[in-house]
């Protein structure tokens, strides 16, 4: 049974990550304690709200410097809603920019929808990235639940690396559903409030760190 730490650095949805990812067979602590989150198989950035606040409370807890350990490392790391944002270099609210974790480049933004609502929430199908382990076994009409306004647009996507695979998902604009890279990997949407989908998804990730 691998060994998960939820990082709790003042967000909410704990719980519901802690849940969802012991029915997917993890042994989960919620935790702020550096040497667990260091020490754990894989670690767990949830994130709801702003970036700007998110980021506030992963500095004051010393989150942004344990993800760069993690990665460093080459240990795993899963980011969840904003908890996925953080890891880009910068999101921007408000007119305001603020520096994100800088695990990957990019900026992320308020999403361009037209006529159709923000924040965007509700169930939607995912494009999933070729050789994608995130959704591997996954059938390609399966819906996952997003509530969010900002993302990482498609024209922030084009500094990331070659090997990063993105999956995209479209609500007015294309956006980044799920990145991943290495023994990185993060979601736009909840797997933790995405039924069976998200159990598919967590499942599919903790395999990965065994």
């Amino acid at each position: 049974m691998s060994y998960v730490v939820v990082l709790d650095y003042g967000s909410g949805n704990l719980r519901s990550a802690e849940r969802a990812l012991e029915r997917a067979g993890a042994s989960v602590t919620v935790t702020a304690d550096a040497a667990a989150a260091l020490a754990c198989d894989g670690l767990v950035v949830p994130g709801v709200g702003a970036f700007a606040a998110c980021m506030a409370g992963l500095r004051a807890v010393g989150g942004d410097e344990l993800i760069a350990k993690r990665v460093a490392a080459g240990r795993p790391v899963l980011g969840i809603c904003v908890g996925m944002q953080v890891l880009f270099a910068a999101g921007a609210e408000h007119g305001i920019q603020t520096s994100g974790c800088g695990v990957w480049p990019g900026v992320v933004e308020r999403l361009e929808t037209g006529a159709l609502p923000l924040p965007h929430m509700g169930w939607n199908t995912v494009s999933f990235a070729s050789g994608s382990s995130l959704f591997r076994g996954i059938p390609a009409d399966t819906r996952f639940y997003f509530v969010h306004s900002y993302a990482l647009r498609a024209e922030q996507a084009g500094g990331l690396p070659d090997t990063a695979l993105i999956s995209w998902t479209t609500h007015g604009e294309r956006f980044g559903a799920a990145v991943e890279h290495g023994l990185v990997a993060a979601t736009q949407f909840h797997p933790e409030k995405s039924g069976d989908a998200g159990f598919a998804v967590l499942s599919n990730w903790l395999g990965g760190l065994e």
